[in-house]
């Protein structure tokens, strides 16, 4: 799929519509107390995630491809337990892995398969979920990070780039793009060739994550220890 093609210009109309949309819905079951909202999309995820991932492994295998090695793959079950338990660790990897990570997937998508493949289904699919889910749960049901939420997303996010780049150089593979740039451009290619794209991108993510953690510590401070929700911060 190129790049702000007619299709890609759909989906990220979609998107842009759908987020006061998940607010309003979180801000309806936060009023409520029911969970219907947040079970049915934790359900709904696996539900038609796996079975396309299954497809996809059964009918075309690449090994650079298939395998659930890439971030999104943790972001999207990090999603579903978070929509389904609102834990608060479970709930940061979402916020940050969401905003910040799975966002640029949304923006710059790197995906040789264009409309109506079934890869461009389940591409789509998972990444405008978890961004959806990361505003549900923290604009719509009010569960903002704190630091220690932030300390642990930095510490699991680095177990998994270890991981991925020890496989990547054992299988040949780029899953996280660590060991090179997305061929079809990315905003990677504004930070330099490697490694000095991957160690930039570690320093701006941990910073950007920092920010977007201040903001909720300071008004729950303010506030004498309690949440948008009227909750103890998490």
């Amino acid at each position: 799929m190129d790049p702000y093609s007619p299709p890609h210009l759909v989906m990220l109309a979609v998107f842009v519509v759908g987020l006061p949309f998940v607010v309003w819905l979180g801000r309806c079951e936060h009023r409520t107390g029911s969970r219907w909202v947040s079970r049915s999309a934790a359900i709904a995820i696996p539900l038609v995630h796996v079975p396309t991932q299954v497809y996809d492994v059964v009918t075309r295998f690449e090994l650079g491809v298939s395998l659930p090695f890439h971030l999104s793959d943790l972001a999207w079950v990090a999603a579903a337990v978070a929509l389904w338990t609102h834990h608060r660790y479970a709930v940061a990897l979402t916020y940050f892995w969401g905003l910040v990570l799975t966002t640029q997937a949304i923006v710059t998508p790197s995906l040789g398969e264009d409309f109506p493949d079934v890869r461009f289904f389940a591409y789509w699919f998972i990444h405008l979920l978890v961004v959806w889910a990361a505003v549900f749960l923290v604009w719509g049901l009010r569960l903002p990070p704190g630091w220690r939420d932030y300390r642990f997303t930095v510490a699991t996010t680095f177990v998994w780039a270890a991981c991925a780049y020890t496989f990547n150089e054992v299988a040949g593979t780029n899953y996280g793009y660590l060991q090179r740039k997305p061929g079809g451009g990315s905003i990677l290619d504004l930070l330099g060739p490697w490694p000095v794209y991957v160690f930039a991108e570690i320093g701006i993510v941990i910073v950007v994550w920092a920010l977007m953690t201040w903001p909720w510590v300071r008004l729950a401070s303010a506030r004498g220890g309690a949440d948008l929700g009227g909750q103890r911060l998490r």
